[in-house]
């Protein structure tokens, strides 16, 4: 996906958006439905893993992708090579560092996934371990098996660092992209963009219902929801209210991570022997399953919002710390040197240079949180707090209420779709001024 809109940017709204609404779905709905589908088997387990990390991959390595000055596809241009040559020969290359960060991300991400596949049904695995010890209140249980848990996700994170660290193996490039003078932009084709992207997953949706001939008792297709929130006022009231309730806890955990991660990010950078005790501790806490810190989390502080932020901020603070970080490596050593020489100390290197540097970074790290802080609070609603949009969708999953379930998904995702449309909207102002290489 990232190497067909670097292509082709004009097809970034539809891939995007597909990306974002398919990685949205909770996994609290897909994981039963994907086991109604797949049946006994790993299936769900593998489709959740890949599900949980395609997405900040994608993300992270288009980023990387247009990181590279104007002037080497200019070159590209002059010995008459088209976008495709550009892109294996030289734009692959450049994106080698976004792209290893995205996958340090990814590592935790996918065992996580399949240990929630695991919860679904599975016959064996940690995650059937962990939903064992934790119905038999087996303390003990529970806490040696998110050890475990965050110990493999910690030896993956450093073994696809090191991997990258040999592969790399060159430093970044002065980009120095001039800002785009403003202009008077027409906002008509950028919304026949979105209502073609939303037309689109609207025709998926209905075509993946019907090409699989799924029953639609359970499998409900668009038209199928909105004729039932047309029609009971009271499904509409009850949707909303725990929409609401979610909404509470969703924007400020989400703000709460970004700044935690960007913030551990400067400051390893300020104090570079921090990274040896703030990297483990931050690969544990991402990897430890959320089924099992969401309770912990909730009891120490209580079923009000204050829990739910929390466990928020610890879901997504992870990827904006791996992603902040290598965007502020990503300063040029050669601009640096230029600061010291003007006798410049590390805090005014880090506001004139490394933090600019980090900017696509952290915009990156933004989107990916964004589905990733939805999840966090609907798990939480699930499992610990007993209200919002997260417990209503485990309530109507059991009692077959399809109708109101698949109604909460399209909720979530438009909730995603809005959010992710604000972090686009104050990329884009910012970016026009410190990475112009990174707008289409």
């Amino acid at each position: 996906m990232a190497g067909l809109v670097t292509m082709q940017p004009r097809a970034e709204r539809v891939v995007s958006a597909s990306a974002l609404v398919i990685f949205c779905l909770p996994l609290v709905a897909t994981g039963p439905i994907l086991r109604v589908i797949s049946g006994p088997g790993s299936a769900p387990q593998i489709a959740l893993a890949g599900l949980a990390v395609y997405y900040t991959t994608y993300l992270a390595l288009l980023v990387g992708l247009r990181a590279m000055p104007r002037s080497w596809s200019d070159l590209m241009s002059v010995y008459g090579r088209g976008s495709f040559m550009t892109l294996i020969t030289v734009r692959a290359r450049a994106s080698l560092p976004y792209l290893f960060a995205g996958l340090q991300i990814a590592a935790p991400a996918a065992f996580l996934g399949a240990m929630i596949g695991e919860f679904t049904g599975a016959e064996r695995g940690l995650g059937v371990l962990t939903l064992r010890a934790m119905r038999g209140l087996d303390v003990d249980a529970t806490w040696s098996l998110a050890l475990i848990s965050a110990t493999v996700a910690v030896l993956a994170y450093a073994l696809v660092g090191r991997i990258g660290e040999r592969l790399v193996g060159y430093a970044p490039v002065i980009i120095l992209s001039p800002p785009k003078p403003p202009t008077r932009r027409n906002i008509w084709p950028g919304i026949a963009e979105m209502v073609a992207a939303a037309l689109f997953l609207l025709l998926l949706w209905q075509v993946a219902m019907d090409v699989f001939q799924l029953n639609r008792f359970f499998a409900k297709r668009p038209g199928d929801v909105v004729r039932y929130l047309a029609a009971d006022a009271d499904a509409r009231l009850t949707l909303w209210v725990a929409l609401k309730e979610t909404m509470a806890a969703t924007i400020p955990g989400f703000l709460s991570g970004l700044l935690l991660g960007a913030g551990l990010a400067v400051a390893v950078i300020l104090f570079p022997k921090a990274t040896r005790v703030v990297l483990p501790v931050a690969v544990a806490l991402r990897s430890i399953p959320i089924i099992t810190t969401a309770p912990l989390i909730v009891l120490a502080l209580g079923r009000g919002a204050t829990g739910t932020i929390t466990v928020v901020a610890v879901m997504i603070f992870f990827p904006t710390f791996v992603a902040c970080l290598q965007g502020l490596r990503q300063a040029p050593q050669q601009i640096i040197d230029v600061f010291h020489t003007y006798g410049a100390g590390p805090v005014r290197v880090l506001g004139a240079a490394q933090i600019p540097a980090m900017m696509p970074a952290l915009f990156a790290s933004a989107k990916m949180a964004v589905p990733a802080a939805i999840l966090a609070v609907t798990t939480t609603e699930w499992l610990a707090t007993g209200k919002g949009i997260g417990v209503l969708m485990a309530l109507t999953s059991t009692t077959s209420n399809y109708n109101m379930l698949w109604s909460c998904i399209v909720a979530i995702t438009l909730v995603a779709v809005v959010m992710y449309a604000a972090v686009l909207w104050a990329e884009r102002m910012v970016l026009a001024i410190y990475a112009s290489e990174q707008l289409t």
